[in-house]
């Protein structure tokens, strides 16, 4: 149950709500817009042709960087954060693998969906299964992959996502973020951006009084939660 002393949004009539969700829809709609103009901008970004070839480590055994597309023309990479010598992956990367979408719908649309870390092979099908998770994992532990895209660096791994382009046998990379940039990616961080109190975290613009923590103190792996 609730906190009765937890601050609440202000209580109006059904005419007053309305009228304040459509003045806040319109500003959605704007953005909605700027979104579309973001992407229609990424469409045309040039690419770079990845000239190595890399081996991974994955279910069905070794595997080449073009088996990763699985015949498909588009590559989606999450670059998960699990260390060689870490006991688990990492809590945020988490929280993104557990919104990733049915495969099939962007198999629809030529378009694969792969998470490599630089973390054994072993390591990473252990996690895959404690976390009930079905998508394809790859370890890139025998390989410079991590190193090459710059997802691992002299101050340890990072986070992001990147995107690769067939034609062929040649492999270019047209996109690639990281930092906040990978929330696009999880659903749950817009699920909570839909409630009133949002996220919960102090960065976050909020009235007064609304309950608010550190980020990055509060999320844990999902079977971690005391709920």
């Amino acid at each position: 149950m609730p906190d009765a002393k937890q601050p609440l949004p202000p209580i109006v009539s059904n005419e007053e709500w309305g009228k304040a969700l459509n003045q806040l829809l319109i500003k959605e709609k704007e953005a909605t817009r700027a979104r579309d103009a973001l992407s229609a901008e990424r469409r045309r970004l040039p690419m770079v042709k990845v000239k190595n070839d890399y081996l991974f480590q994955g279910e069905e055994g070794s595997v080449s960087f073009l088996d990763l597309f699985g015949g498909r023309r588009q590559l989606i990479v999450y670059h998960f954060m699990f260390a060689p010598d870490w006991k688990a992956g990492c809590d945020g990367c988490s929280w993104l693998a557990d919104a990733m979408t049915h495969p099939a719908h962007l198999h629809a649309r030529d378009t694969s969906l792969v998470m490599v870390s630089r973390a054994p092979y072993e390591k990473l099908a252990q996690y895959k299964k404690r976390m009930g998770w079905s998508m394809p994992w790859y370890s890139s532990f025998e390989s410079d992959f991590n190193y090459d895209f710059g997802v691992t660096t002299a101050e340890g791994e990072r986070h992001g996502a990147s995107v690769f382009l067939r034609d062929g046998n040649d492999v270019y990379r047209t996109y690639f973020t990281g930092a906040r940039g990978v929330e696009y990616l999880g659903s749950l961080w817009t699920y909570l951006d839909l409630t009133p109190y949002g996220r919960q975290e102090t960065w976050e613009d909020s009235p007064e009084g609304w309950p608010q923590t550190k980020p990055y103190v509060w999320n844990r792996r999902h079977d971690e939660y005391d709920l």
